[in-house]
């Protein structure tokens, strides 16, 4: 507690707070920041509270280093607000203390389902319930919390912060349903008859991309979210170890350096891998994770091979054995027993090809509008958001398009209801007359 109000008081509280600025909520930064320098735990939450719906989560895996702390004024003297620390503070605190009773507002405004509970979905329901819709969520998996729960590992985000979170989800009234796939298992029209008034798509991208490389249809070639996938399930007890797809001692390369590359090399290494190599067609200046996480990645050990890629993966008796690599000056082999694939994902076909009338574009992401209402298919009254649609690139970003999309529902769903209702009185008028 001192620690925290202590950093709080550091900061200048400007009239034009750049770190807001980079904020992709609009976090109302300085806001919060002083009602913790003052001790005041309960104001600095309710603050935060009208921006985001997981500040627990975001304390912990935003890119603060691109964002907020990257605005910092401080920062140009190396001495930034070390702002993901404090909400990740405030929000733990607020959790462990039960700080925040939030009134549960009344459900007459339209009723929503929710398809995914990553953070897009748990965005939009949260914020609909907050508005005085009925909101249901609808996931495939056995647990809520997508990407939140079986993408990003241990380490950086425990599962119980994401328990806490959704939690919280729940107590303004959102009912969530695990299990339960949408497309083979309920359609789009199943869930408009029953009675639903608009539909929030928030699938992510769950269909890996593939590298043509000769020999990747190996056993010993993994998707690096199937890998963090199984480690989750591990984690978690649902899965025994020989299930996980590193064993101990094996030599481990990773493809891709992004913060999910990150993740699989640092998570190889937990799980007793003898060596891991990072493989990129690049240089360091040129990856996309942050520098933070390629530092970390650094300190534990994980190695990196520049500028390079894997041309064959060589195999005997059905297992990997070698890679053979080449940069722009000469072809290689090392030995070699798993490669993680960490290239990116794309948007699975479940729903779209289940449903009539929602459009995708050529790489198969759903089109959506720009304009009013923000967010909606091509199909009255699906929408749309995250990684399904190609917009957002990280947790904090979803969230924030998120936020967009709901008030596109909200601009929908109360224009149809009000419709309904002229409808429904012109009827009885006729009725009468």
């Amino acid at each position: 507690m001192a620690e925290a109000i202590a950093e709080a008081k550091r900061c200048l509280n400007c009239k034009a707070p750049q770190c807001r600025k980079g904020c992709p909520v609009g976090n109302q930064i300085p806001d919060w920041i002083h009602e913790l320098s003052l001790g005041n735990l309960g104001n600095a939450m309710a603050i935060i509270n009208t921006r985001s719906n997981l500040p627990a989560v975001c304390g912990r895996v935003c890119a603060h280093e691109r964002q907020c702390e990257g605005h910092c004024v401080l920062g140009k003297k190396g001495a930034h607000i070390n702002i993901g620390k404090l909400e990740q503070f405030i929000a733990d605190f607020d959790t462990a203390m039960n700080l925040t009773h939030l009134d549960t507002v009344q459900k007459d405004r339209g009723s929503v389902a929710v398809i995914g509970s990553g953070p897009a979905g748990l965005t939009v329901a949260g914020e609909l319930a907050r508005r005085g819709f009925r909101v249901e969520i609808f996931e495939m998996e056995r647990e809520a919390g997508g990407v939140l729960r079986f993408g990003i590992p241990e380490y950086r985000l425990p599962k119980s912060v994401v328990d806490s979170e959704i939690d919280k989800i729940k107590s303004l009234g959102v009912h969530i349903t695990c299990g339960v796939t949408i497309g083979p298992d309920l359609t789009v029209d199943d869930l408009f008859e029953r009675g639903f008034d608009a539909i929030f798509m928030g699938t992510g991208a769950g269909k890996p991309k593939r590298l043509e490389i000769e020999g990747s249809d190996m056993a010993g070639v993994r998707q690096a979210i199937y890998f963090l996938r199984r480690v989750s399930l591990f984690n978690a007890g649902l899965i025994e170890r020989d299930e996980v797809p590193v064993e101990p001692g094996d030599r481990v390369f990773v493809v891709g350096c992004g913060n999910t590359a990150m993740d699989a090399a640092r998570t190889a290494l937990r799980f007793e891998a003898a060596e891991v190599n990072i493989i990129y067609h690049r240089d360091v200046t040129r990856m996309t994770a942050l520098k933070s996480e390629y530092d970390d990645a650094v300190a534990e050990g994980v190695k990196f091979i520049w500028n390079s890629a894997i041309t064959r993966i060589n195999s005997a008796d059905g297992r990997i054995i070698s890679l053979t690599l080449k940069d722009d000056n000469h072809e290689w082999t090392v030995p070699a027993d798993k490669v993680v694939m960490a290239v990116g994902s794309g948007p699975a076909a479940r729903i779209v090809s289940t449903s009539e009338g929602i459009e995708t574009d050529e790489y198969g992401y759903v089109v959506t509008r720009t304009t009013e209402p923000y967010g909606m298919s091509t199909r009255k009254g699906v929408f749309a958001s995250g990684d399904v649609t190609n917009r957002p690139a990280t947790v904090v970003h979803a969230m924030a398009d998120a936020r967009l999309v709901a008030d596109g529902i909200e601009q929908y769903v109360s224009a149809l209801r009000l419709i309904r209702s002229l409808e429904s009185e012109n009827r009885e008028g006729s009725d009468i007359e």
